[in-house]
């Protein structure tokens, strides 16, 4: 193990250098800090793990946006739902988890649906909060495809609201973020909000 840096072409953070053997190092000093036995066995590899762990979760899996033209000219919603997503709170790195749909409505071009999924992963795999992520989403769909709508709306459920502190397991925190008619239109912003229920 040793240094790692990545280059990640396409949406999420783009370069993040990882050093595997100081994360392992701090994860070592954390555990004893916590009073952790490394002497036990069952726990004697639990920093290597926790720095593989770690850097997994923050190294988002690169693609390109596949996009044709809508030669059909389709004009009505594009709808993936329930998509199912983790990130961790960049406030205590704890996992939150949840689903998110995610639509346009096309313009020019469309896109290749699984991108709508890699994208919501792209974007996922940092330390993150949920307005954000939300956010970033559609910006992607919107700068990409220049469609004539975007929504995205995010559920999830954050182990830092659930576990800790107020814990109150099975709350769940929406988000939204509309672009275009979506936002300006209250017609095919109700079809949205009735798609995705």
């Amino acid at each position: 193990m040793g240094r790692v840096s990545t280059t990640v072409e396409g949406p999420g953070p783009t370069h993040r250098q990882i050093d595997l053997l100081a994360a392992e190092e701090a994860a070592r000093a954390l555990l004893v800090a916590l009073g952790t036995d490394l002497g036990d066995e069952g726990v004697a590899d639990t920093p290597r793990r926790m720095a593989g762990a770690y850097a997994e979760l923050l190294t988002p899996v690169p693609f390109q946006a596949t996009t044709f033209p809508n030669d059909a000219g389709y004009d009505e919603l594009v709808v993936a739902r329930d998509i199912p997503f983790h990130s961790l709170c960049q406030h205590h790195m704890l996992p939150f988890h949840g689903v998110a749909h995610v639509a346009y409505l096309p313009g020019e071009r469309i896109v290749g649906l699984s991108k709508l999924a890699r994208v919501v992963e792209a974007y996922s795999r940092d330390l993150q909060v949920q307005e954000r992520l939300t956010v970033q989403v559609a910006d992607w769909l919107d700068e990409t495809l220049a469609p004539r709508a975007v929504g995205v709306v995010l559920e999830a459920e954050h182990t830092c609201m659930s576990l800790r502190g107020v814990r109150k397991p099975g709350a769940r925190t929406v988000t939204s973020a509309l672009r275009g008619l979506l936002r300006d239109d209250a017609r095919t912003r109700s079809e949205f909000l009735a798609l995705v229920r």
